[in-house]
């Protein structure tokens, strides 16, 4: 019996506002697929999102079926299955906002939150243009004189609150703690969230915390707002230890999502269908 209240798919997705600033894990950080879908069946709009350091399937879904007015990453991609069509037509189109960025830039942004500092310093993007394309970033002097070298240069970035974070994880445990294995950069997410929504694989009988190398690899359930169990809840894309990508569904994609008119068909086909489920 869980220590805590298990929400539906439906009820995370509604949680989701217009406008919301929502954190997106990596492909191999735990997509959350079901609920993805809910959110696009409710036409959320205007919706910002950021991701570390890049999306898939799941940003180019959003971004094809209207529900993205800007997004901050470092990449959009399918991999080996190539572009994200609906992202680059909406970039080439001027649909939506890009702030193109690093993977250590947007990993320090939500750090600065982390650690309640209005800011994060950051090398390694001076010498480069991305930062001229960044009028919310600053270079300023190095303040710290400890060092030999003069008139160095560094790039402030500004700390970023996400309003909602959503992933999928393999196993919640019965007073709501969430195995996050490897994955820390889900701890960073979450740590940086005002709200945070999780699908699982399974619920286990059991506290995480109770062992020292399993609590190693927990999200505690004080930064976790909702718990849903949603089987399969990454396809198409894979879950470590469960399940691998589904080749075959992200070439289909990849081959309808060309066009917004065989997009929006794959879409209104996909939608339709149940391919999670919440026993």
């Amino acid at each position: 019996m869980v220590n805590f209240d298990l929400m539906t798919v439906e009820a995370i997705a509604s949680k989701v506002e217009d406008n919301s600033l929502i954190g997106i894990p990596a492909d191999y950080s735990g997509v959350p697929m079901s609920v993805t879908i809910e959110i696009i069946k409710r036409k959320k709009r205007n919706l910002r999102l950021y991701c570390l350091p890049l999306t898939t399937i799941q940003g180019d879904m959003l971004i094809g079926s209207g529900c993205v007015k800007e997004i901050e990453t470092a990449a959009v991609t399918l991999g080996e299955y190539g572009q994200a069509p609906r992202f680059q037509d909406a970039i080439e189109n001027n649909k939506i906002k890009i702030k193109d960025s690093t993977c250590p830039a947007l990993h320090a942004q939500l750090q600065a939150t982390e650690k309640s500092v209005p800011f994060m310093p950051l090398r390694g993007i001076i010498g480069s243009d991305l930062y001229h394309n960044r009028k919310d970033w600053s270079v300023i002097d190095n303040p710290v004189k400890t060092h030999s070298k003069d008139d160095e240069k560094i790039v402030i970035l500004p700390a970023v609150q996400l309003d909602v974070l959503i992933f999928h994880a393999a196993k919640a445990d019965i007073n709501g703690n969430v195995q996050i294995g490897r994955r820390r950069e889900l701890a960073t997410l979450a740590h940086a969230a005002k709200k945070v929504y999780v699908t699982v694989e399974e619920i286990v009988n059991e506290d995480f915390f109770e062992c020292e190398l399993k609590a190693s690899a927990t999200l505690p359930s004080l930064y976790i707002d909702g718990i849903s169990l949603s089987k399969n809840g990454a396809w198409p894309c894979g879950l470590t230890d469960y399940y691998t990508l589904d080749s075959e569904e992200m070439n289909k994609y990849a081959k309808a999502a060309k066009h917004q008119e065989t997009f929006d068909a794959y879409m209104k086909n996909f939608i339709s269908q149940s391919f999670y489920s919440n026993n």
